[in-house]
């Protein structure tokens, strides 16, 4: 329960007795005034675009609930009001308590500032500025108005009333009315900084309000939402129960009041309030700590006074981390170039920049610039794609179940008139020739596979080293690939080669090739054997199970010499694929430290300078580089003048508690 100790009202101050204020308002007045004025100020710099969000206390409620009406009691003023939707912008509402009988009201939207002389005017001002807001038609905005209002005896509050909920479209509001309300309301109310006052009609089911469901859709304990009853007076029955239950979890509880009606004054309509409160046979009931504009003022103080204590180091907090990533982002950009001579400089900076990291991560095996970017850890993405090579190629050595048949074609398709017994060289070459058609795409498969890779890798750094200039990067980009194309090429060719170089003769000096031939020769006796056995096999270690039922009507010459020439073929294969996997790596050593050292480097400077104009180019700095400049410029003004707002309220805090 709340004591009604310290209250403020239309026309002064009641009894004041002993309160435990919190430290930031103990004298609230001339201490927490600074804060509040210093919140506003950075609420009027739109500090929240910068995604610092401020303590506010957010007014909701249903359509025709009585927010408006409420609002006026707390400022004494009059408000658009209506059976339509009156509120069509979010309505910032500044009370200030001012001493002099003379009140101050200024209305502030879109950098415009209008003084209202005439109380009376107020209505019409809101009105016409709402209408240059949001336009004729019942349509809402997110622009907000600002109302400043300086008059004797008011609250020192600052609050933002939304429009009123409603399902139905009106006239000629927009199909999705309650889609735009209900989204800028989640918007005001979400951040944990927020202080909901939910306006409740006392004639409805609380539970089932859409402004109690939506304040319980961002805050389901309750802790941030204070809930104001209006229309007592119409729907006392029960009332004190539904205050009293709190089946819908209000947790900073509920206020009961009484509006003003028709054109009774202000002070009229408290003093029939209290009248209410005190006569009437149900309403008298409610605790008088919950009851009155008085009581809901004074409450509005103290919880705002809390609020603004607890955010103001996070606020200060945000700001000095906002303002240090917007610096180091305005420092990244790339400073404006006013001279050919400048552009020279910061062109060939980018070139050897492009030149280093490419030499890193492709010559050196470094990838400590990419730690998190596995496809840019080259060395290992390319050992991967030869192992793979490598893997293809020796699956193409297998025993299947023809065992010789394929040697045995090549040897009736050799036969010519020559001693018996006699193997020569053309039948080995033929054989040979065959099998290097067989897996002939796969080298230049792999050529395209890897310098793909390469070609992406390429641009990915290009990117990142001259993504300052995009006017550079087309012509970076085509000479990039121009030179990658051209290597791409060579490299083709030069595998080509190598494939029709295995094709014209057989050669190695590799010992290793008569150490497997006798290896398998030496299976020859078992191969022998394998035909009268009852299952017909032979195991050849490294080949497995292979079957021989079908050999066992050929000639023994002929079989000796398919088998002599599957041997020698298969001894000489690895050698042939061992041979072929060395050269693709070291072929590709070579053409990407040709690329790398130097093609790459001549071909952009000849592109860029000689060929493009590209250097003047860069003198002409592109849009999306200006606008983001221009952002962040505006962004580190906002924010150093949030900084200073906030180091000096803290440093009057600091004074004012010694």
């Amino acid at each position: 329960m709340v004591n009604n100790d310290h209250t403020f009202i239309n026309g002064g101050e009641v009894n004041n007795h002993n309160q435990n204020f919190p430290p930031l308002v103990i004298s609230y007045n001339e201490k927490i005034r600074p804060i509040l004025d210093a919140v506003d100020k950075l609420r009027r710099l739109n500090v929240t675009q910068e995604g610092i969000p401020l303590p506010t206390i957010v007014v909701v409620g249903d359509q025709s609930s009585g927010k408006s009406s409420v609002l006026e009691s707390l400022a004494g003023i009059s408000l658009p009001g209506g059976q339509d939707i009156c509120t069509r912008v979010p309505l910032i509402m500044r009370l200030q308590h001012h001493p002099d009988p003379v009140p101050e009201i200024l209305l502030e939207f879109q950098e415009k500032s209008v003084k209202i002389i005439e109380e009376s005017k107020i209505s019409e001002a809101i009105g016409k500025a709402t209408v240059e807001i949001a336009g004729n038609s019942k349509g809402i905005s997110n622009v907000p108005l600002t109302l400043v209002v300086k008059k004797k005896g008011v609250p020192d509050l600052t609050m933002v009333d939304l429009p009123g909920i409603t399902r139905v479209p009106i006239g000629d509001q927009p199909k999705d009315i309650y889609e735009q309300i209900s989204g800028m309301i989640r918007e005001y109310i979400k951040p944990d900084e927020s202080i909901i006052l939910n306006v409740l009609s006392a004639s409805v089911d609380f539970s089932t309000c859409e402004s109690i469901c939506m304040s319980r859709s961002v805050d389901n304990t309750g802790q941030r939402t204070l809930a104001v009853v209006t229309k007592c007076d119409q729907a006392p029955n029960g009332l004190l129960e539904k205050v009293t239950t709190n089946a819908v979890n209000i947790g900073l509880g509920y206020i009961c009041v009484r509006n003003r009606i028709n054109n009774e004054t202000y002070e009229e309509a408290r003093n029939q309030e209290a009248a209410l409160f005190e006569t009437h046979p149900l309403l008298s009931k409610i605790d008088k700590s919950m009851v009155g504009i008085p009581v809901l003022a004074r409450r509005l103080v103290e919880i705002q006074s809390v609020i603004i204590s607890k955010c103001l180091p996070e606020i200060v907090k945000k700001i000095n981390e906002k303002l240090n990533a917007s610096i180091v982002d305005l420092n990244k950009l790339p400073r404006n170039l006013t001279s050919i001579p400048d552009a020279m400089v910061t062109f060939m900076q980018i070139v050897g920049s492009l030149k280093e990291t490419l030499q890193r991560i492709l010559i050196q095996g470094a990838f400590d610039e990419y730690e998190n970017d596995q496809r840019m850890h080259c060395d290992a993405r390319m050992a991967e794609m030869i192992d793979e090579l490598s893997k293809d190629l020796q699956s193409s050595v297998k025993f299947s179940e023809s065992f010789l048949v394929e040697e045995m074609k090549v040897l009736e398709e050799t036969n010519g008139i020559r001693l018996p017994n006699l193997l020569p060289h053309s039948v080995f070459l033929t054989m040979l020739k065959r099998k290097v058609n067989n897996i002939s795409d796969l080298p230049v498969g792999f050529v395209n596979k890897v310098w793909g890779y390469l070609e992406n890798v390429c641009d990915k750094v290009l990117i990142d080293r001259c993504g300052n200039y995009p006017q550079l990067l087309p012509l970076m980009r085509k000479a990039t690939h121009y030179v990658m194309e051209k290597t791409k090429v060579k490299f083709v060719e030069r595998v080509v080669e190598m494939i029709e170089m295995e094709k014209i003769t057989d050669y190695t000096c590799d010992p290793d090739f008569i150490t497997s031939y006798n290896k398998l020769m030496g299976y020859r006796t078992q191969f022998l054997n394998s035909m009268s056995n009852v299952n017909c096999t032979l195991n050849v270690e490294g080949f497995g199970t292979v079957n021989t039922r079908h050999l066992s009507s050929v000639s023994a010459n002929t079989r000796d010499q398919a088998y002599d020439l599957k041997m020698k073929m298969t001894a000489y294969w690895k050698i042939v694929l061992k041979r072929m996997v060395d050269c693709l790596a070291l072929q590709l050593r070579f053409f990407m430290q040709k690329v790398v050292n130097k093609e790459m480097e001549m071909e952009i400077v000849n592109e860029v300078m000689v060929q493009s104009g590209g250097i003047e180019k860069m003198l002409d700095e592109p849009p999306s580089v200006t606008k983001k400049r221009e952002l962040l410029q505006t962004s580190v003004r906002l924010l150093q003048e949030s900084k200073e707002i906030m180091e000096k309220v803290m440093d009057d805090i600091v004074v004012t508690s010694e």
